[in-house]
């Protein structure tokens, strides 16, 4: 027989509205009370009812994960991410893919939002690089959060979750310079993702500060896909001045890279070191592996969902910063085999 929420009010001594409070998650419960209830839920393994809380009032239990990113890695740690805070919240995930270069995203995402009746979005890039999304958001006045590269300040910032992928390359870079690399080549990722831009202007300020020339044919225009990093080393290793390392803006890339260096008789890491981004299965699966910088996707992803459950309960920007919840995050450097010595 299944458990229901007046077995819990008996078995934690209190009423059957003070643990629907608690299972809603309603901010004015007293942390001893919040404990009682919940120990009795573990002990008699309740499961609250998702619809059936949705459909007793107008407030939703379901968030939602709306994507376009063809790296199945990074979308797979984001769910991951975000389904385990869902379930420790008692809230539903609903994942939905999309076309952010579709003519009709907005309809779209409006017949998701009025349809699934989600109570707020976690939103990764593109869509979180978007300000049409976020203005249409704002305008349905339902809560969102968004994953967006580098830092930013005033009222946007409250709704996000930032990585400092200016940082990482800055450090990346840093580290094949320390090797004695000063001609390093860089393929750049497509240029609709903000991402693109902080990772090379940190490759550039590296640069800069260790008095390393710099020169627009070691910047290679790309995409973030494994053709594309064969298609620009390629191009770098048919100059004439070869470069001695190369840093891909992603992993798919890098290993990309590695693909054509081989071909091309190349020795890794003897006569040129590549660099990835973002620690994917990509950079364990090559040979040597990668050189990169750890995003930690999952639990980035469980931030977000903290955050935008904790905006969805109406907790003001006062107290999200009050509850010092980790909100900007550096990928770290990874070193593996691909790098080593420039060559003498």
């Amino acid at each position: 027989m299944s458990v229901t929420i007046n077995d819990v009010a008996k078995h934690a001594g209190v009423s059957m509205k003070t643990v629907s409070r608690v299972i809603n998650n309603e901010s004015s419960v007293r942390q001893s009370t919040y404990d009682k209830v919940m120990a009795s839920v573990k002990a008699l393994n309740y499961r609250p009812n998702n619809s059936a809380r949705s459909l007793a009032g107008t407030r939703s239990y379901t968030i939602g994960f709306i994507y376009d990113n063809p790296n199945a890695y990074y979308v797979i740690d984001m769910q991951n991410g975000l389904l385990s805070q869902c379930r420790e919240n008692n809230y539903e995930l609903l994942i939905h893919p999309c076309n952010h270069q579709a003519d009709d995203l907005e309809e779209e995402l409006t017949h998701l939002i009025n349809h699934s009746r989600v109570a707020g979005l976690v939103l990764t890039p593109p869509f979180s690089e978007m300000p049409k999304v976020s203005r249409m958001l704002e305008k349905m006045a339902l809560p969102y959060v968004r994953i967006i590269s580098g830092l930013e300040k005033g009222k946007q910032a409250a709704s996000c979750i930032f990585v400092n992928d200016h940082e990482a390359a800055y450090n990346i870079t840093q580290h094949l310079i320390d090797l004695g690399h000063k001609q390093i080549g860089f393929l750049c990722g497509g240029e609709e993702h903000r991402s693109s831009s902080e990772r090379l202007n940190g490759y550039l300020a590296a640069l800069s500060d260790n008095h390393v020339k710099t020169s627009k044919q070691w910047v290679v225009e790309g995409e973030y896909s494994f053709d594309s990093g064969v298609k620009g080393a390629k191009k770098l290793l048919g100059r004439k001045k070869k470069p001695t390392a190369i840093f891909a803006s992603n992993d798919e890339m890098a290993a990309g890279a590695l693909f054509a260096a081989r071909l091309m008789g190349i020795s890794i890491p003897d006569e040129l070191s590549i660099v990835g981004f973002e620690d994917s299965p990509f950079s364990r699966q090559t040979w040597p592996k990668l050189t990169t910088a750890h995003q930690p996707n999952q639990v980035i992803a469980q931030q977000a969902a903290n955050l935008l459950i904790s905006k969805i309960q109406g907790q003001s920007c006062e107290q999200l910063e009050e509850g010092n919840m980790i909100r900007s995050f550096s990928p770290e450097l990874v070193v593996r085999d691909s790098t080593g010595c420039a060559p003498k």
